[in-house]
């Protein structure tokens, strides 16, 4: 079993899942998943009226559409998602996929960025949510303050990386290159409230404090499972039920980890719900949060 060496803190192992999304056009939405980022139908199930649909690359799930055409479009001055965070193992597997991307009319190409711990490009999709697309570098070359990682916002000319690392090889295979969900960037209402929730509640490591209307929390040591800005929702109350982001994954790898979760919610008098395997709980602008053990099945991450 493993143990955390903090009680207040979630295990160093920590990781995220499949991002789940409420969408308007479940058949459009999956197709441009599928053509602009190489991602392959993994589960469908029916639950009442709605229909969830998980999409991925291999075993791996990476995002979850929840078919509800009848809620309001998402207000991007509301709480919420920023933009879900897709990782890659390597610059010609990240070049494959943003090249697909670019290539897809639907996708809104919003920039690419060097932030000296990875390389990132950023699309928005066709009902408005942000993706990041991107690679690390390597952990060595992160440069550590103390408990904080150096992280900027530098330019990074998109034709001159695709020039660099884009191959006819990956791009054939682009589908069966491995990806994962690296981090979560979302809107709060203020960043002190933030804080609360997701550092001291959750237990996320707090690893970059000084970028002006942003906090970046991880496990681990990692630069960032999480993020949280009010550049567009300052002053934000809880969100109405809308399209956009549905649930956020947090994967722990044992029930002691989940035990030391519930002990955190229950000091601070947070509601939640637990059968054991996970624990679901609600942000203070009304945003869904599923920590989870590792091993669950296509339907219990089809249930959440």
């Amino acid at each position: 079993m493993t143990v955390s060496l903090d009680d207040r803190l979630l295990a160093p192992e920590t990781s995220m899942g499949a991002v789940t999304l409420r969408v308007a056009d479940l058949e459009g939405m999956s197709s441009y998943y599928s053509r602009a980022f190489a991602m392959e139908p993994v589960a469908e199930r029916t639950r009442d009226r709605e229909v969830h649909r998980v999409l991925g690359r291999g075993l791996t799930p990476l995002v979850r559409l929840v078919h509800t055409p009848d809620l309001p479009g998402f207000d991007p001055r509301q709480a919420g998602l920023f933009h879900t965070a897709f990782l890659f193992e390597s610059p010609a597997s990240l070049a494959a996929t943003v090249y697909r991307a670019t290539q897809d009319p639907r996708s809104r190409f919003v920039g690419s960025s060097d932030h000296l711990v990875s390389e990132a490009f950023y699309f928005t999709d066709p009902e408005g949510n942000g993706v990041e697309l991107y690679v690390d570098r390597d952990r060595d070359q992160w440069v550590r303050h103390g408990n904080e990682i150096r992280m900027a916002t530098e330019y990074l000319d998109p034709n001159v990386y695709l020039k660099r690392h884009l191959t006819e090889e990956t791009l054939d295979a682009a589908v069966s290159q491995a990806g994962t969900v690296g981090h979560v960037h979302l809107q709060v209402g203020d960043l002190h409230t933030a804080r609360a929730f997701y550092v001291d509640a959750l237990g996320f490591e707090t690893t970059q404090t000084e970028y002006p209307g942003a906090l970046f929390a991880s496990a681990g040591g990692y630069h960032h499972h999480i993020a949280m800005n009010v550049w567009n929702s300052r002053g934000s109350g809880p969100r109405a039920a809308g399209l956009g982001l549905g649930d956020v994954a947090v994967t722990v790898p044992d029930t002691a980890d989940l035990e030391s979760l519930t002990a955190r919610l229950r000091a601070r008098s947070i509601p939640f719900g637990s059968n054991g395997r996970s624990v679901t709980v609600t942000d203070p602008w009304g945003t869904h949060v599923t920590v989870a053990l590792p091993d669950l099945t296509t339907d219990e991450l089809m249930a959440r």
